[in-house]
């Protein structure tokens, strides 16, 4: 039976860049995960062996490296912005290029006062602590056209220890959880938002300042909903930030239940008052769903595994 090509990409996946910007002794640092993929006339290649129209994948991870000194890393965004351009319009044959960055975030080390007896210990401006575990992420794609831009964050940790329930749900003959009327709430946020931001003509968000408040709603959201449901709280989260920011259309969640059990403590004599709790990594709770600006339809892929 005859066969035909189907989609197909290729490129350069987990380009490690790190960016260093020193002002005076103060520095400042961009540290990324690139991954290109490009798409376009590519049929040759595959049924003929033909490399004409294909763009060595070494020389997409070296524009990387050189994009990084000729433009800067502004945002993860800016600078997919600039790569997904680049590679659609210096090369006929590419017709759309995909730019899926991780941006891993440094926060500087708080050194020492200027009465302090350690040598030097005013003079520091360059040394940094990884933060936390929260991945910051973005995919850019371009097709010459028009711009879709994706932005979000992962395993972003967070815990609500009362004002959480979880009663009134269905049971059956395979059904033992008991009823919580003050329960933990722990999840690892996964999240994606897509903006409204489409094409050169639209005045461009501030993608630092969007990120970090998109952050912010998010956070404070989880902290100041009354829970019923790891459901009604992934909805005032995604409403809160659509809500807030105009430049964002559509949120994607995808939250696990990190389950917190209390520990029976009774054979030792002593009453647990929701104080002692096991937290079980697995299995765990899916909670997934997609809030939307009214009127909008969704783009952003329902499994978010490779997003």
């Amino acid at each position: 039976m005859p066969t035909i090509l189907g989609q197909n990409q290729y490129g350069k996946a987990e380009n490690r860049v790190v960016k260093i910007v020193r002002d005076g002794d103060t520095h400042h640092i961009k540290d990324l995960n690139v991954s290109v993929a490009l798409s376009g006339d590519m049929d040759d290649v595959h049924y003929s062996g033909s490399n004409a129209n294909v763009l060595p994948t070494d020389t997409t991870k070296n524009t990387v490296f050189a994009f990084a000194k000729e433009h800067g890393i502004e945002s993860a965004e800016q600078f997919g912005i600039h790569l997904a351009r680049h590679f659609v319009t210096s090369q006929e044959p590419i017709k759309t290029a995909r730019i899926r960055i991780e941006e891993y975030a440094w926060e500087r080390i708080a050194t020492s006062d200027g009465n302090s007896r350690f040598i030097g210990a005013e003079e520091v401006q360059h040394s940094f602590v990884r933060k936390g575990q929260e991945l910051r992420t973005a995919q850019i794609t371009y097709d010459g056209r028009k711009w879709e831009i994706v932005s979000g964050l992962k395993d972003l940790t967070v815990l609500n220890s009362t004002n959480s329930e979880f009663w009134g749900y269905v049971k059956d003959r395979y059904t033992t959880l008991k009823e919580a009327y003050d329960r933990i709430l722990a999840t690892d946020v996964s999240a994606r938002w897509r903006y409204n931001w489409t094409d050169d003509e639209q005045p461009m968000p501030n993608w630092e300042k969007s990120y970090r408040q998109a952050r912010k709603h998010m956070l404070e959201a989880f902290a100041e909903t009354y829970s019923l449901s790891l459901q009604q709280t992934l909805y005032q989260m995604g409403s809160r930030i659509i809500d807030s920011r105009s430049e964002i259309d559509e949120i994607r969640f995808s939250l696990p239940n990190n389950h917190h059990f209390l520990v029976d403590l009774e054979p030792f004599g002593l009453k647990n008052d929701n104080e002692v709790y096991f937290a079980a990594d697995r299995p765990y709770g899916l909670i997934e769903a997609t809030v939307l600006r009214d009127g909008v339809e969704p783009k952003i892929p329902v499994d978010m595994t490779n997003l």
